[in-house]
C-alpha cells in the first residue's frame, strides 16, 4: 500500500509540476512516459534498494489526520508571529530568552519529532535537542510565558494534539 501511495504521490507532484496533462500530441506522450516511468523507478528504489517505506519514512497512517492538526498548527504559527513582531516592534515588552526542559509523553519516535518540529516552527520557540531516556526536550523561548505555555500543556495543548495525530489519546 505504501508503494502505490508513493507511487500516486510522485505521479501527481510531476504532473503538477510538468504541467503535461495532454498526451495527443506524440512530444507529450514521450515526455509523460518519461514521467511515469521515473515515479515508477523512485518507487521501486524506495521500496527494494533503500527500504525507506515504512511507518516514519512515508506515514501514510497520519493522511487524514494531517487535515486537522495542519491547519491548527498553522494556526499557531501565525499566533505566534504576531506574539514576536509585537515584541519586536514595542520595546515595552519584555523579551527574556531562556532555555527550558519540555517533558513529552508521545508514543512514537515520529510523533516526537512531530512535537520537536511543531515547537521550532511556532516563533519564539527552538527545539535544541530531545532526551529519549528522560522522555524531555531541551527548548529555546523568546519569553518564559512561552516557556510556561510548554511545560503546563500550554500553547494551545500541542503536545495532546501531536499524541491525537499520532494516533494515540
Amino acid at each position: 500500500m505504501r508503494s502505490v501511495s508513493l507511487f500516486v504521490f510522485l505521479l501527481i507532484f510531476w504532473l503538477l509540476l510538468s504541467g503535461r496533462f495532454d498526451v495527443r500530441h506524440s512530444n507529450d506522450v514521450f515526455l509523460t512516459a518519461c514521467g511515469v516511468g521515473s515515479c515508477l523507478f523512485v518507487t521501486w528504489l524506495a521500496r527494494r534498494k533503500f527500504d525507506i517505506l515504512d511507518d516514519e519514512g512515508h506515514p501514510i497512517q497520519l493522511g487524514l489526520r494531517a487535515f486537522t492538526y495542519v491547519p491548527w498548527l498553522l494556526g499557531q504559527i501565525a499566533l505566534s508571529n504576531w506574539d514576536v513582531f509585537k515584541r519586536v516592534w514595542n520595546p515595552a515588552l519584555p523579551i527574556d530568552p531562556c532555555v527550558i526542559r519540555v517533558p513529552f509523553d508521545t508514543k512514537s519516535d515520529l510523533g516526537t519529532v512531530i512535537y520537536a518540529n511543531s515547537i521550532t516552527l511556532t516563533p519564539g520557540t527552538v527545539t535544541i535537542s530531545v532526551d529519549k531516556d528522560k522522555r524531555e526536550l531541551l527548548v529555546h523561548c523568546l519569553t518564559p510565558g512561552a516557556g510556561d505555555d510548554l511545560r503546563e500543556g500550554g500553547a494551545g495543548g500541542m503536545l495532546s494534539r501531536v499524541k491525537k495525530f499520532e494516533g494515540g489519546a
